[in-house]
């Protein structure tokens, strides 16, 4: 065998060894940023309002007094108040922040936005009293309005409303965690290693 011809097959060899490497590189690369883009579509389809409802009644007297001359006048007004209100408690996970490290295949989230409550509530006037000297004005209306969403407020407190809001909360952010966990991905939250929707929960809740 000639010099020439062992120097070409030479070059041949390390040529399939090269071109082996390089698809093999090329290969590993477009997997990566598949899995990448397949994780970046599942948030974004996560990153929606998150909605519990609720309804809650209640019963209010609002009473208003105003005295003149030192007291020995006054003038009185009052009226029953009958409040049905539809709440909602929301979280809007467009607004998460995440970091996704493709080297080490992780997803990381940073923060997640706290809960939205909105209360709507429908007030209506019953047994009305007033007089010409006290009537309501709009300045009675501000006041029963925030006295009855301070009201509304602590019943929705109490109740299981927003418990229920982050239950689901969780939920959606499990698809996540599954997803990574089923490419060989890793999710992180608060400093963790997240491995189960139990594990999740416990850190969310916190």
């Amino acid at each position: 065998m000639t010099v020439r011809r062992i120097i070409f097959i030479s070059c041949c060899i390390i040529g399939f060894l090269l071109a082996y490497r390089y698809c093999e590189f090329k290969n590993d690369t477009s997997s990566l940023e598949s899995d990448t883009n397949l994780i970046q579509q599942q948030v974004v389809n996560v990153g929606k309002l998150v909605v519990t409802e609720g309804h809650f009644s209640e019963v209010l007297t609002y009473k208003d007094q105003q005295n003149y001359l030192m007291n020995m006048l006054s003038f009185r007004k009052k009226a029953l108040l009958i409040v049905n209100a539809d709440v909602t408690v929301a979280y809007d996970l467009r607004q998460m922040k995440y970091d996704i490290d493709q080297e080490n295949k992780t997803i990381t989230i940073l923060s997640i936005p706290k809960e939205e409550i909105r209360i709507s509530p429908d007030i209506k006037f019953y047994d009305i009293d007033q007089s010409s000297m006290n009537p309501f004005t709009g300045d009675d209306y501000n006041k029963i309005n925030k006295a009855v969403k301070s009201n509304l407020q602590k019943k929705i407190d109490k109740s299981n409303l927003k418990a229920n809001a982050k239950n689901r909360l969780i939920s959606e952010l499990s698809k996540i965690l599954i997803l990574t966990s089923s490419m060989g991905w890793t999710l992180r939250y608060d400093g963790e290693n997240i491995t189960s929707e139990q594990q999740l929960s416990q850190e969310i809740k916190g």
